[in-house]
């Protein structure tokens, strides 16, 4: 399954659009990693436990997005765009994917 940010894939012409499709993750976050992470953004640094919930949930939200191009027979999508979002009251991380499948 091939995914991309753009438009077409270079060198593969579309043959056919098979529809819009979405993934979404949400995760919770954990209450101790919150409040270190907390720590070091107020003495600087990097939060490597947000990186690491940020990279899972963009993996996951894209694992869905490429599952429903598969069901509806497409071998790649095209146009993803990704949005993230804080749910809750700050304690869920959101990250949805979108995009075109399409048969190349």
């Amino acid at each position: 399954m091939i995914l991309t940010t753009t438009p077409t894939i270079e060198g593969k012409p579309i043959r056919d659009y098979r529809g819009i499709v979405t993934g979404e993750a949400i995760l919770g976050a954990n209450v101790f990693r919150d409040f270190f992470a907390g720590i070091r953004d107020i003495v600087g640094g990097r939060s490597g436990a947000y990186e690491k919930e940020l990279a899972r949930a963009r993996q996951l939200a894209l694992d869905e997005l490429a599952d429903a191009a598969r069901q509806m027979g497409a071998n790649a999508v095209v146009g993803i765009d990704l949005d993230y979002e804080v749910v809750g009251s700050g304690s869920m991380l959101m990250v949805s994917a979108n995009g075109t499948a399409v048969t190349i």
